[in-house]
């Protein structure tokens, strides 16, 4: 990856945290839904482009990939200024472009999902491309739905219950990563938990948002649940199958950020049962869920994607990913509330940004900026 198009998506992911916490530097900050903008910034935009880039596997980036990036830019600001017509419009082209990529790398249909000899890692990289494209058919969708037509009418079918959805395409090409990096087996039952992972990971988020949107909080509990003890499978998998490199460094702290959301999504629904809990306190245990989703499981594998070709790179893995906890589930909640720590999440975090995009690796800088 260049020099160049690391330094752009530096700017967008910072960009994104930097949105999340605009509303305590403005006057009027709750007025705005800058919120859209923070999650766009950083699913949409730079996660989107990061998943064709790797997908393409080019040296440099591709007119296509370009293309949704300047597309995906466009769409963020529409959404966020409410211009609701231009954006749908601009969600389908993004997805024929997703799409384009997804059949030239794989097929029209996916019927890889269903072939056992087809490697996990390849089901979870088309799955990603998949998801993000219907997601961004749905918004489409939906936007048509609640801004024009009005067909259907359910309390939680709002735009930015969607918008969320966008961070789901993030988890699967680093479930992929994941898999790429444990090859082999240790017995007959590995390919079957493997594919199991697969298909609960997959199946389990789709009927998930199912449940948001019926408003079902028993069945939300039983899913995340069963998320949950998925997660710790894979883990366990990935412990006793995993390469001993670097990159396994970066990709179990992501794990363990998957396990903490998981563990921070069952309390939330389970203080949902309770209407004595203070909604204050619910908020904030949200952010601390959605802060290490984001920026915390999500950019474990960005990382690794974005230095694929480069590792070892010549960073304390260590140091980084302690900074990398402390700004993702400590620093970045409070942000959203208090100033200082806002100023102080945004330093932390561009300095992890730096450190892992622009630490030297087994190739000079120099031979990578074209």
């Amino acid at each position: 990856m260049s020099i160049r198009l690391r330094l752009l998506l530096m700017g967008i992911m910072a960009g994104a945290l930097f949105f999340g916490f605009l509303h305590l530097f403005v006057a009027d900050g709750t007025l705005q839904n800058y919120e859209r903008l923070h999650i766009f910034l950083f699913n949409l935009c730079s996660g989107g482009t990061i998943l064709i880039f790797y997908t393409e596997n080019r040296r440099g980036i591709s007119k296509k990939a370009l293309c949704y990036l300047t597309l995906s830019l466009i769409y963020a600001l529409l959404a966020f200024l409410k211009y609701y017509l231009p954006a749908m419009f601009t969600a389908f082209i993004l997805a024929v472009i997703v799409d384009s990529v997804r059949i030239r790398k794989f097929s029209v249909f996916p019927s890889d999902f269903f072939k056992a000899q087809t490697p996990v890692a390849e089901k979870f990289h088309q799955a990603s491309l998949l998801c993000l494209s219907c997601g961004l058919v749905i918004s489409g969708l939906v936007i048509l739905n609640n801004e024009y037509l009005m067909l259907v009418s359910f309390p939680k079918l709002k735009l930015d219950t969607f918008f969320l959805g966008f961070s789901f395409p993030l988890s699967l090409i680093t479930m992929s990563v994941i898999f790429l990096f444990m090859p082999g087996d240790f017995s007959k039952l590995t390919p079957i938990l493997k594919n199991a992972g697969f298909w609960i990971v997959n199946l389990g988020v789709i009927i998930f948002f199912g449940f948001i949107l019926c408003e079902k909080l028993t069945a939300q509990l039983w899913v995340t649940s069963l998320l949950f003890l998925c997660v710790v499978m894979i883990l366990y998998l990935y412990a006793r199958l995993g390469i001993k490199t670097q990159q396994k460094n970066f990709l179990t702290s992501g794990i363990f950020f998957l396990l903490y959301t998981a563990i921070t999504g069952i309390i939330y629904i389970a203080l949902e049962f309770s209407p004595d809990y203070p909604t204050t306190d619910s908020k904030f245990l949200l952010r601390m869920h959605s802060f290490a989703s984001l920026y915390g499981w999500n950019l474990s594998g960005l990382a690794v994607i974005c230095r694929q070709h480069d590792f070892p790179i010549q960073l304390h893995s260590g140091t980084i990913i302690a900074a990398h906890w402390i700004t993702a589930i400590f620093l970045a909640p409070l942000g959203t509330y208090y100033r200082l720590f806002a100023v102080a999440a945004l330093i932390g975090y561009v300095f992890i940004l730096y450190m892992i995009l622009f630490s030297k690796g087994a190739r000079p800088l120099s031979t990578q900026a074209s």
